[in-house]
């Protein structure tokens, strides 16, 4: 009975992480994220607020009511003074305290905005913010799904490297354990054992930091994905695919106005531009119209609420008026201001389109040398493993050194982390491409 209980305990252990375990491709990833990473649900909750800023700056042309109350104790009640012809004593003063020791009212008060320039503009602003937003929140979407798919083809190489990696431990190990056998015979000295023993503790040595560095980018592709890191996950795609679509030409029909970086730029012109607007409706009247109706009571007794004190009620309408005349120039100030906001503006857009039609040069040419790098490192990692397999095999019958069996290992690990750094580059590469042409989101 206690073995059957710690068989299925350990069972248990083993298998329920695997039940968190979820597979990707990067496709799945990067919808995954959308769904899941905090900065993108931060940019939809600023659309949202947008959205609310536009019902906030309708409503201030709305009708707005309020109800008002006010109470008034007098500790001392305020002196008035009059001249004495009104008693008769021309020529003197007379003082006396006139009014109750309390007062109360209380009514409803509306107002109503008929014109107001800047509130038109504004209404207009507060729509065209929500847009404003939104392309900042494609601007976000945009460096999100960036970062998740390098930390995806970083995995994606990582695991490359530690397959191969496990193939050059097992191929070692097995000329260790023939070398040794030799050895036992007497047909190879020690040294030459010793030598390839080397040989395979380096490439153990290398496997656990291909391990490592793989579990390394799980997580940080956790990490970008907003993934539980207490989950298992599992790469679907295979890296053949991915370098495929990455050196494959990508459209761009748009060229780099498709930039979202610039479509900002653009929005915040824009916006420069209204407020250049709302600076100059600053100089037009405004107009409003205002009702209200109260009730006031005056006592010497707090007794309001009896029935036997009188409250006296008070109605009126009117317009309100203000038309601006004369500022010393503080209007004329904020109206230049706002004009030059929009020349720096324009200079900002002008310079921003000239680097990116440097970047557009500059990330071709790193993408076709990128590919160019990538298939010559392939070929290199081809040969440097065929060199390497046949030191093996010559090893194995006595004809080639240990020593330079080591070497010919060396240079297999420097091909192949010359060959998994063409990669990156590759990839890298091509994402610079899209985040140019606004590929990544239209994928």
């Amino acid at each position: 009975m206690k073995f059957k209980f710690k068989t299925t305990f350990l069972v248990l252990t083993f298998v329920i992480p695997a039940v968190n375990a979820q597979n990707f491709t990067l496709f799945e990833a990067q919808n995954y994220t959308l769904e899941n990473a905090e900065q993108i649900k931060n940019a939809a909750i600023d659309v949202e607020i947008a959205q609310k800023k536009v019902v906030e700056t309708r409503a201030m042309g709305l009708p707005q009511i309020n109800a008002e109350g006010n109470f008034n104790h007098f500790v001392n009640l305020p002196v008035q003074v009059v001249d004495g012809a009104f008693i008769g004593q021309p020529g003197t003063l007379v003082s006396f305290r006139a009014g109750t020791d309390y007062s109360m009212n209380g009514g409803v008060a509306v107002n109503q905005l008929i014109f107001d320039g800047s509130y038109l503009v504004g209404l207009q602003v507060s729509k065209f913010y929500k847009e404003f937003v939104a392309s900042n929140a494609d601007l976000t979407k945009e460096q999100v799904l960036t970062n998740v798919t390098k930390a995806y083809q970083l995995a994606l190489v990582s695991r490359e490297n530690m397959r191969f990696m496990d193939s050059l431990v097992t191929s070692t190990e097995e000329l260790l354990e023939k070398q040794r056998e030799l050895l036992a015979l007497d047909l190879i000295i020690q040294e030459d054992v010793d030598q390839i023993n080397y040989a395979y503790i380096t490439a153990k040595t290398n496997q656990v930091n291909a391990k490592y560095q793989y579990e390394n980018a799980l997580s940080f592709l956790k990490m970008a994905m907003a993934y539980p890191m207490e989950n298992s996950i599992e790469l679907m795609d295979n890296l053949e695919g991915l370098l495929s679509e990455a050196v494959a030409v990508s459209s761009a029909e748009n060229g780099v106005e498709a930039n979202i970086q610039l479509h900002v730029l653009n929005k915040r012109l824009e916006l420069s531009r209204y407020e250049l607007k709302n600076a100059k409706f600053a100089n037009l009247p405004s107009l409003g119209a205002f009702f209200q109706h109260k009730y006031d009571a005056y006592r010497n007794e707090f007794d309001f609420f009896d029935s036997s004190g009188d409250w006296f009620e008070q109605t009126f309408v009117g317009v309100r008026l203000s038309v601006p005349i004369f500022s010393s120039g503080a209007r004329w100030s904020r109206t230049q201001q706002a004009q030059l906001e929009i020349e720096k503006r324009e200079f900002e857009i002008n310079e921003y389109k000239r680097s990116l039609q440097l970047h557009e040069i500059q990330y071709t040419n790193d993408l076709k040398s990128a590919i160019d790098k990538l298939a010559l490192q392939q070929e290199n990692v081809k040969l440097a493993s065929t060199i390497y397999n046949n030191a093996l095999l010559r090893s194995e019958i006595g004809k080639e050194n240990s020593f330079m069996v080591t070497q010919k290992y060396t240079q297999v690990i420097t091909a192949q982390a010359q060959y998994l750094g063409a990669m990156v580059d590759v990839f890298n590469a091509r994402l610079n491409m899209d985040k140019l042409y606004n590929n990544i989101i239209q994928k």
